[in-house]
């Protein structure tokens, strides 16, 4: 969600500041409903949507977490456990006195027991837990924040203070649906056996997600290879209006996509253009194209949770992250002789506009997955933020020096060395 999965193609978005470096006139923000906002953000952290049914009475992630000692099944989920599969915690969230026993080293982070007094606190990022009246853990859905939060790890790895729009790049989706003792559904609904299932989500890896895979069942890329999409944040959005690497749709239509198809909300839900058999049989099949229900849980939620949206402002990047003076010169190569502005104009670094693979020099085949048949261009403000994982869709290109390397070979802009260096540091002031 917005999800568990948005596709933007660099990977996350961010707003600079007017000394910031940016190229032009400044963003003009556009004025939020107070209430709305923080209606928003309760519904960001917070909401399920009603996927408890998914992920508790199928996939049995709460007994996961729970552990044969608490009356679920396995070792368990400990802290130490979710903090490795790049689960967070929001300090915030946990009383002093807790810090204070957490800091004497006397709470046992290998205990799941653990976990779920977290749970129970609404501590960890993304997850919420329901109770009965004796604080038993009965049900566990996922919010928007599981993908789109992380934490500044101000305690200590992994917990801190939330920054809600950040890309959690340590999230690794696989591993945690892999905890379940029940994928036959899910392995059911993509036409595979389970052990096909755990290898294709072993093959994930922290901070990706394969969105397109639960509509049209193509884990492999023809070369074989399994390379999802990287996870996107969910800020800095004013003015973008074509929000997955691949222009699906406005930021509304992938936060009801993703809340109805991919996190498994009690919402309706239609797009005829994946009412394509050919294209996207998982979705024709499972009539995803077209979801109706009677206690619709997401479309009244949508305007409250695109408002919080465009009120999360991006991360400025941080004094001494970058060279200003080389940055100053990279800034008149970006829009003069390396011809970045052209598609990357200011004050949004984008151009809404769609791009065939060709005119972007790589391959079509996440392209080809979408309606549009294209990509769509990069919004670069607070690039610097999403370096975890790589840059591009799947995170290809490591660095943004190969980013920029691999434009000045396919369009033949001849920068030296040192223009790329610069350039680069001016990417990264943005």
């Amino acid at each position: 969600m917005i999800g568990v999965m948005s596709l933007l193609i660099v990977t996350t978005l961010t707003q600079c500041d007017d000394d910031n470096g940016e190229t032009g006139p400044p963003l003009d923000k556009p004025e939020l409903d107070a209430a709305l906002v923080a209606e928003g953000k309760e519904i960001f952290r917070f909401d399920t949507f009603g996927d408890e049914g998914f992920w508790t009475d199928v996939l049995h992630i709460d007994k996961a977490i729970l552990g044969d000692a608490n009356g679920g099944f396995g070792s368990g989920v400990s802290p130490a456990t979710a903090l490795a599969v790049g689960l967070k915690v929001d300090a915030e969230a946990l009383p002093a006195s807790l810090v204070t026993s957490i800091n004497n080293g006397d709470v046992d982070l290998d205990d799941p027991a653990t976990t779920v007094a977290l749970l129970e606190l609404n501590a960890v990022v993304g997850l919420k837990g329901s109770f009965d009246t004796d604080g038993k853990l009965i049900s566990l859905g996922v919010t928007c924040a599981v993908c789109h939060s992380t934490v500044d790890d101000s305690f200590s790895p992994g917990i801190g203070k939330r920054l809600d729009g950040w890309a959690n790049r340590d999230l690794n989706v696989g591993a945690i649906l892999s905890l379940s003792d029940n994928l036959q559904p899910v392995g059911d609904l993509l036409d595979v056996d389970v052990a096909t299932l755990k290898t294709v989500l072993a093959a994930w890896g922290p901070g990706k997600y394969d969105a397109v895979l639960f509509l049209d069942g193509k884990a492999q890329r023809p070369d074989g290879t399994i390379k999802p999409d990287l996870i996107p944040s969910a800020y800095g959005m004013q003015g973008i209006e074509l929000t997955t690497y691949t222009g699906w749709g406005s930021l509304s239509y992938w936060n009801n996509m993703v809340a109805v198809n991919e996190m498994h909300g009690i919402g309706n839900f239609s797009d005829p253009r994946i009412n394509d058999a050919a294209k996207y049989p998982v979705a024709t099949e499972n009539g995803l194209y077209n979801v109706t229900v009677s206690n619709d849980l997401v479309t009244s939620k949508l305007p409250a949770l695109k408002e919080y949206q465009l009120s999360l402002d991006p991360p400025v990047p941080p004094a001494g992250s970058y060279d200003q003076a080389s940055a100053d010169l990279g800034e008149a190569l970006f829009t003069g002789k390396a011809n970045c502005a052209s598609c990357h104009k200011a004050p949004i670094f984008a151009d809404n506009v769609l791009h065939t693979p060709e005119e972007m020099g790589i391959d079509n085949y996440e392209a080809s997955r979408s309606p549009t048949g294209k990509y769509r261009t990069t919004p670069l403000r607070g690039v610097y933020a999403r370096a975890k994982g790589g840059f591009y869709h799947d995170g290809r290109y490591a660095t943004l020096k190969d980013v920029v390397n691999h434009y000045n070979d396919d369009f033949q802009l001849d920068l030296t060395s040192t223009e790329i260096d610069n350039l680069v540091e001016y990417l990264k002031s943005i």
